[in-house]
């Protein structure tokens, strides 16, 4: 009898598409407006802006782009530090070296995966000092720190209140990594609102896409006309070629912005799915006991926007290999930053759960149009795997 027919690939994360995206789009081709201007540019920064409840929202072609300028705008210059996640997509970290200023890295809390708040100020108590500009330096090194970015990561907020106190004792401007945590909230309130800038990703395993794409959002007008101007080449003259500063294309092609108009109007649907998921994976791997499924603190509402799967160290590699070849496709959390070639000789501050968490965490398939047969099925070659390593 020859095997029966491999069981389809589940992905990782891809987009749902089930909306006005080739309406929109079409719209776009019909009238020629393709490029970085048009209408739908305006009418997705207005969404966006209203939805994270900031009031001005500016389109970037991708969210390092919306890092980089943020950072810009708030002043980060070279030989400045501004701290930093070790535990994170390698984007914010290179988007501080583009304004060649330094990164200092820190350690991640054990409960969320979220840069660690308590070890942040007892870095700025015990290594920094204020001085009479107002503005903190590292004793260290005497650069000033002038900007943190918090990550919200896998779409589980950080802790925004101490974050704020802190920040504003030690004046320090917050950038929100909020590229993964659209429609999150902390408190009742959408993460990206709360620092002085916060920035958003589309590419296409986030929770909507544009294919690439990013924002800023923010309630301070100059700093959203600044960015304005720096993402359009800092032109200041509609007719002339008149630039004022050193600019960046940076600017969201309206062609994709009309796809991101489609893909909001499915959001809260993508949240509803992508938590009632979560519910399902948790519920089934609760018995087994040499897993621990990444939850959401009391205080925040997470968007889920991947799952997290903790098992012991030993497991995780041969985990990953047995799943792949079920075709269930998982991956690794990323390296830890300030192991990275071009980043250790960085300065990092008592990293200890970081280290713990990369050898510890895999990532599930979390499509926002995951079947729960696909997340049963999933749960069960876990299970497979465990029983497997018994025998």
């Amino acid at each position: 009898m020859s095997d029966p027919s491999p069981r389809p690939m589940i992905p990782l994360s891809v987009p749902v598409l089930a909306g006005k995206e080739w309406e929109y789009i079409k719209d776009c081709l019909d009238t020629g407006w393709v490029s970085s201007a048009g209408s739908y540019v305006t009418n997705f920064e207005e969404k966006i802006a209203r939805y994270v409840g900031t009031s001005h929202a500016v389109a970037t072609v991708n969210g390092t782009a919306a890092l980089h300028v943020s950072l810009i705008g708030c002043g980060v210059s070279p030989g400045d530090e501004v701290i930093v996640p070790t535990l994170t997509f390698i984007a914010p970290i290179n988007a501080v070296r583009y304004c060649g200023a330094e990164p200092v890295f820190m350690d991640s809390n054990k409960d969320n995966l979220c840069l660690d708040i308590r070890k942040t100020k007892e870095f700025l108590e015990r290594e920094c000092e204020k001085r009479s500009d107002g503005c903190t330096y590292n004793k260290r090194t005497g650069r000033r720190i002038k900007a943190i970015i918090p990550v919200h990561i896998f779409g589980h907020p950080a802790a925004m209140d101490e974050m704020l106190d802190v920040c504003e004792e030690y004046n320090i401007d917050i950038i929100e990594d909020a590229t993964e945590s659209l429609g999150s909230e902390y408190k009742g309130k959408k993460t990206g609102s709360f620092g002085r800038a916060g920035c958003f990703s589309f590419n296409g395993n986030k929770i909507i896409t544009t294919g690439g794409g990013g924002m800023v959002v923010t309630s301070d007008e100059n700093l959203a006309k600044q960015i304005r101007h720096l993402t359009t080449q800092a032109k200041r003259d509609p007719f002339e070629y008149d630039h004022d500063a050193i600019g960046y294309n940076y600017r969201l092609p309206n062609i994709l912005a009309a796809m991101g108009m489609a893909q909001m109007e499915q959001l809260d649907n993508f949240i509803i799915a992508k938590r009632r998921n979560a519910g399902i994976y948790k519920e089934l791997l609760k018995d087994l006991e040499q897993t621990e499924f990444m939850w959401g603190k009391s205080s925040t509402k997470s968007n889920f926007w991947f799952y997290a799967l903790k098992v012991c160290k030993e497991d995780k590699n041969p985990l990953m290999k047995f799943l792949l070849k079920k075709n269930i496709q998982v991956r690794p959390i990323w390296k830890l930053n300030h192991t990275l070639q071009m980043y250790r000789e960085c300065q990092s501050y008592k990293i200890k759960e970081a280290p713990e968490a990369y050898e510890r965490y895999i990532n599930l398939p979390c499509s926002a149009n995951l079947e729960q047969e696909d997340i049963k099925y999933v749960v069960s070659v876990v299970g497979e795997y465990f029983k497997w390593k018994k025998s």
